[in-house]
């Protein structure tokens, strides 16, 4: 997807700049996992002609014979994808899978998949067509068994014939070859086309200047309260005037999550400029495929759905993390505010999962700046992936910088003294909430500090200086308020203060009538904040 959409914009007639195959090779097991079929059928429908799957079929897998657990018949799924299915009888046919390969590559409208058939431990008489040899060594006398099998040399132990090297060393030539004829044609792609060149070359840099984004005042400027998967939406159209290569989509619910941006076009088998990706309902499959148009460089990747859907997405969200792709997931509905949709769309341990995953970013924004603040993180931050949990309903707009909201916590609403009586803290919605519970303290003669969290993972990386200003150590004090588990919460309210959470699964009903049924309201963050203070 990542080389159709750059082909589209950079090449020009006898300048293919962006010309290249995407290989997967892959097992039995690979097409049993629900991934395989969600990213195939999107592919079919795309007919993605650059995607050539090499599928080692060899009817084994770690417990045995895949007749246990695995019987379709993998030609017939995928020529009902829409791919091209190309056979090989015989996996040591060298010569069959190379011109297997460049059939594939002559199918330019639909991707094309090579069964190829093998034995599994092929020459060693003890393991061959066992699941032994899935996951066990061979061992010693296994080994030298196949070795005179196959006429290899006995010793060394570890041999490589000469042959070996000469073979890549060919390979090696060829790739030095094939990038200096690609060196040369960039070099004439840049005097016939300067500013296509100047702008392909910028966009694989990944650089985005921070600067004019941070004083477009028009990125920034929100002036009236609304949901923040509302603001996430204008952002995104705003940033999408600004950034250029802004690439991404949702998984069937556009409308909902407000990703869709105007004017840009939508990614299909016809049209490969678009920059709004249809994934359908394929949550797994649509966090896996920004993590690979990410890597293949050249763009800016997002992809959204309702939170409590981020599930089908964790394995891919994991590995983005772990392999430091700063793609962002835009995560709507956030919390029991979805209503009456009830338990099964109410996310609950969700945030605490993603919070508690290393190398994860997370905003949970308490208002359109917030929103503003997280997605130019997002966007300009070049290490991490960010996860924007995002609300249903409107939220209040306050006074001050956005900014302040990349420090991760700050002083939304000061006290008067010095130090206050009592620390309030929430994320998202619930800021709200505290910040109404201030005023009634403060009429009671309590003095409290309203301390939004948008992001830990931002306060916690934060010196000790400023932490310390936000959350003095001598307030023992302190209530964190959330509409979802209470896990992560207590290493700021310590073991002298309270979470008002939600450590149960939703219900049913009006979204303000379950804040209400569930303890979020101002009245009880006010009597939890008396019964800390009193304790």
């Amino acid at each position: 997807m990542a080389e159709a959409h750059l082909a589209e914009k950079f090449n020009k007639p006898n300048y293919s700049v962006v010309d290249h195959y995407s290989y997967a090779i892959c097992g039995d097991g690979c097409l049993m996992e629900g991934i395989s079929g969600e990213a195939s059928s999107l592919a079919g429908t795309l007919g993605l002609g650059k995607v050539i799957v090499l599928y080692d079929s060899n009817n084994i897998s770690i417990e045995g014979s895949t007749e246990i657990a695995f019987r379709e018949d993998v030609a017939m799924r995928y020529e009902a994808y829409g791919w091209q299915v190309l056979k090989i009888a015989d996996g040591n046919d060298i010569d069959a899978i190379e011109n297997a390969i460049e059939e594939a590559k002559s199918e330019t409208s639909k991707p094309s998949i090579i069964i190829v058939k093998n034995q599994i431990g092929f020459g060693c008489a003890a393991k061959q067509g066992k699941a032994s040899a899935h996951g066990e060594p061979l061992g010693v006398e296994n080994i030298l068994e196949m070795k005179k099998n196959f006429g290899w040399k006995i010793e060394p132990a570890f041999y490589v014939p000469d042959e070996v090297y000469t073979n890549m060393n060919e390979h090696i030539k060829k790739g030095v070859s094939k990038e200096e004829a690609w060196n040369k044609l960039f070099k004439e792609y840049k005097k016939a086309y300067p500013e296509l060149a100047a702008e392909y070359t910028k966009w694989l840099s990944g650089e985005i200047d921070k600067k004019t984004l941070l004083n477009n005042e028009e990125l920034w400027s929100f002036d009236k309260e609304m949901a923040t998967r509302e603001s996430s939406g204008i952002m995104i159209n705003r940033l999408a005037k600004l950034i250029p290569n802004l690439i991404g989509g949702s998984a069937d619910l556009a409308p909902s999550n407000k990703t869709y941006m105007a004017g840009k076009g939508d990614f299909s088998d016809e049209d490969r400029s678009g920059q709004n990706l249809h994934f359908g309902v394929r949550e797994n499959a649509m966090a896996a495929i920004v993590n690979g148009m990410y890597a293949h460089g050249g763009l800016k990747v997002f992809c959204s759905t309702f939170f409590v859907f981020s599930d089908y997405m964790k394995g891919a969200m994991r590995l983005s993390a772990i392999m430091n792709l700063p793609v962002a997931y835009v995560l709507t509905h956030d919390s029991i505010g979805v209503g009456e949709d009830g338990p099964t769309h109410q996310p609950i341990e969700q945030l605490a999962a993603l919070r508690s995953m290393p190398n994860m970013t997370v905003f949970r924004p308490a208002d359109s700046k917030e929103t503003a603040a997280a997605w130019y993180y997002a966007v300009t931050n070049g290490a991490t992936p960010t996860s924007l949990v995002l609300t249903r309903q409107k939220l209040p707009l306050y006074d001050g910088d956005p900014t302040r909201a990349l420090k991760g916590g700050y002083i939304l609403k000061d006290s008067k003294k010095d130090i206050p009586d009592i620390l309030l803290m929430a994320s998202g919605s619930e800021v709200e909430l505290i910040f109404k519970a201030a005023s009634e303290l403060e009429a009671k003669g309590i003095d409290a500090r309203v301390i939004s969290m948008p992001s830990f993972e931002l306060f916690d990386t934060q010196d000790e200086a400023y932490k310390e200003s936000v959350m003095p150590n001598k307030v023992r004090a302190r209530v964190a308020v959330e509409a979802l588990t209470s896990f992560g919460w207590h290493k700021y309210v310590g073991l002298d203060g309270d979470v008002i959470s939600l450590d149960t699964f939703g219900a049913s009903g009006n979204a303000d009538t379950l804040f209400k049924q569930f303890g979020f309201t101002v009245e009880n963050v006010v009597n939890k904040a008396i019964n800390v203070l009193i304790k």
